[in-house]
């Protein structure tokens, strides 16, 4: 690979040297390096982009990077990959995306993952996107994520953006049967005249499982965020839905949550906050030698953290 393409590997899945463990690299719609190990697989799709990751019942302590980079400008393609993840299973799976756009035509990538986690197996996903390049074709992505839980499973997702994206859709749909667990992070921040729009959809079926779904997001400048989050309890779960966003400069964001109870016992809440940056915060932080511009960046970076 590339200097270009192994800056965005280490950006997007903190990789500074071929990873420890399964993995798959794809670098400009091609696969560029592979690994598996006895408890899991990685399978080529055959009728369409993408790959099959297969971990067996029962693995622990193991970890799978599927990172993919683009540095060719102008080039789009949407990829196709699922997970199935065996029964008692323990696994960390790091994935992620990276854009270098250097030149005048839009780069676009539409990653739709599936996961099918099986009974009692915990999952922790991590995904970052990221942005570079000095041209002036847009960097586009729009991840798609679908969330099967079994009973007792779990699974904890972690996605960030904080750079470099003009646009971006991000939808994710999932099913939690009894006893299992769901918890999705995000973090977002726009800048210039980028768009972010966040799409979740939860259907909790099943008895004593939940939900946890919390957005933090900073926009700055021109951009534009949209956050939307529809959870179903249609048994006796607990779903709560968070966003909390800074706004600065001319931009936009909007909050617009949905909770629908079809049983007596589900108890479903949704916490929205949407505001500047509090003054005494800056006047703290510039009473201690800070300028403006350099307090604000301690309070965004803060928030984010």
């Amino acid at each position: 690979m590339d200097a270009i393409q192994q800056s965005l590997l280490e950006q997007v899945a903190g990789l500074h040297e071929i990873p420890a463990g399964a993995y798959n690299i794809r670098a400009n719609g091609q696969m560029a390096a592979r690994n598996t190990t006895a408890n899991i697989d990685i399978i080529t799709k055959e009728d369409r982009s993408g790959i099959d990751i297969r971990i067996r019942p029962g693995t622990k302590s193991e970890s799978v990077h599927i990172p993919v980079v683009l540095s060719q400008s102008g080039l789009k393609e949407s990829v196709y990959n699922d997970f199935f993840v065996g029964e008692g299973a323990d696994v960390t799976i790091i994935a992620g995306c990276g854009i270098h756009n250097g030149g005048d035509a839009a780069s676009e990538h539409s990653g739709i993952h599936r996961f099918y986690v099986d009974k009692n197996a915990k999952v922790r996903y991590v995904e970052k996107h990221y942005g570079a390049g000095d041209g002036s074709g847009e960097r586009v992505m729009n991840p798609t994520t679908e969330i099967h839980l079994a009973a007792g499973a779990s699974l904890e997702m972690e996605t960030v953006q904080i750079k470099g994206i003009d646009s971006t859709k991000r939808v994710t749909s999932a099913e939690i049967e009894e006893g299992a667990s769901l918890v999705i992070r995000e973090k977002i921040m726009t800048h210039g005249r980028q768009y972010a729009e966040t799409d979740f959809s939860v259907d909790v079926k099943g008895d004593d499982s939940s939900v946890n779904l919390i957005s933090r997001s900073v926009a700055k400048e021109h951009s534009r965020q949209l956050f939307k989050s529809r959870i179903t309890g249609n048994s006796r779960c607990h779903g709560h839905s968070e966003c909390d966003a800074i706004i600065m400069d001319e931009a936009s964001v909007s909050a617009i949550p949905e909770l629908t109870a079809n049983n007596i016992d589900a108890n479903l809440i949704h916490e929205a906050a949407i505001g500047k940056i509090a003054g005494e915060q800056l006047m703290k932080l510039m009473t201690l030698g800070l300028t403006e511009k350099e307090a604000e960046e301690q309070i965004v970076n803060g928030f984010l953290k």
